[in-house]
């Protein structure tokens, strides 16, 4: 049988004829992870943001398994070659081979990264992406490491909601988020990084937008991927802790505060299982409670302390701003509470431009004309303080 003749077999998958070898992820010697994730490779699970896999590939024809689920919210990829972008597809729920490339130059070597576009879904506790194996025709080669790690933690903006779609576009879906349009991924191709992502939509320093107080990344930033839940994430490990020491930034940037600022402005939230109320209060003024304030400011200085005990060598770069500016008095007071009470002389503030009506995307979020600006800025900021 010619190999691109792919009839259907047995178990409803293809056959490939004698061209094209399958292994499992686990049994390629040249693969390289982004992203936080666990030590399996049997199946490798994406969690975050700009999470992916990487080949150095001399063949002419390659396919990927990925096997997506999920309840409400499907996984996206994009696919790049040569560091450029080719494809992006949705992955509906199952296990799929997805063809990355065919009928390419067998002997010229193509760097390949399949990305997760869309963020850990912590409403979504059926949503998972793993990739299984690999169909090849060639073999794959080491991949360098690049001179420079960088870690991002932000929330909708770092996730790239918005990053692409029309300005008309509203709708809350997978859709209209992009890992590679947004400032993130933008500035670590800018500086030859690797770089990590840990964002989530509507999440702040101490509450969501809408005054959760258990929606704050700093509370579950020790585990691989604290926000998601449900007993599939739980048995992929996405609960466990991380194991820092597998990978240390030599940068870390933070963008929160964006939902924070949000919570003073909504609706309070009442715990359901306590009857609990939690409310982030505005003065009759239109200003911030002081007490509020105050306790965004200390959850902020908790989180810098707790950033510096497990990434003891990175500069941390508190990066605020695109969707306004209301958090920056307070942040810039707390990261000099925290540098004067530590001695921690490694962390600064960087003032990010806000967003503009030419450079909106969807959803009212930063489009990629706002996440390239952002871009721009930041890489020269980080150049001069890499010195």
């Amino acid at each position: 049988m010619n190999a691109n003749d792919h009839t259907s077999d047995r178990d409803g998958r293809r056959d490939w004829g004698d061209k094209l070898t399958i292994r499992a992820l686990s049994e390629v010697d040249h693969v390289k992870v982004h992203g936080r994730t666990t030590a399996r490779r049997d199946p490798l699970a994406l969690f975050w943001t700009g999470s992916a896999v990487e080949f150095n590939a001399k063949g002419s024809e390659l396919w990927v398994e990925l096997e997506a689920d999920y309840d409400s919210y499907e996984p996206w990829i994009s696919i790049l070659i040569n560091s450029a972008p080719v494809g992006r597809q949705m992955v509906t729920a199952g296990r799929h081979w997805v063809c990355i490339f065919r009928g390419m130059n067998a002997d010229v070597v193509k760097n390949v990264r399949i990305v997760k576009d869309v963020q850990a879904m912590s409403d979504d506790g059926g949503h998972s992406l793993k990739v299984h194996a690999v169909r090849f025709d060639g073999e794959f080669l080491p991949i360098e490491d690049k001179p420079l790690k960088l870690e991002f933690i932000g929330d909708s903006i770092t996730s790239g909601e918005g990053a692409i779609g029309a300005i008309a576009e509203l709708d809350w879906i997978p859709m209209w988020f992009s890992a590679v349009d947004n400032y993130a991924c933008r500035t670590a191709t800018a500086l030859n990084a690797d770089y990590r992502t840990l964002s989530q939509s509507g999440w702040g320093v101490l509450t969501s937008w809408d005054n959760n107080p258990r929606r704050n990344l700093p509370d579950c930033y020790e585990q691989v991927c604290g926000p998601l839940s449900g007993a599939k994430n739980e048995e992929l490990g996405a609960l466990e802790p991380h194991d820092f020491a597998s990978w240390q930034p030599d940068v870390i940037v933070v963008n929160l505060g964006t939902n924070d600022n949000g919570a003073f402005h909504n609706a309070a939230w009442t715990d359901e299982a306590t009857g609990r109320t939690y409310k982030q209060r505005l003065n009759e003024d239109g200003s911030f409670n002081e007490d509020d304030l105050g306790a965004f400011e200390a959850a902020a200085c908790r989180f810098l302390a707790k950033l510096r005990k497990n990434n003891p060598q990175a500069r941390i770069v508190w990066a605020y701003g695109m969707l306004g500016y209301a958090m920056l008095p307070a942040i810039y007071r707390a990261v000099d509470a925290y540098s004067k009470a530590s001695g921690d002389k490694k962390v600064s503030v960087f003032q990010l431009s806000n967003m503009t009506e030419a450079t909106r995307g969807a959803r009212s979020h930063p489009g990629a004309l706002a996440h390239a600006k952002a871009a721009e800025e930041l890489t020269d900021y980080l150049k001069g303080i890499l010195v």
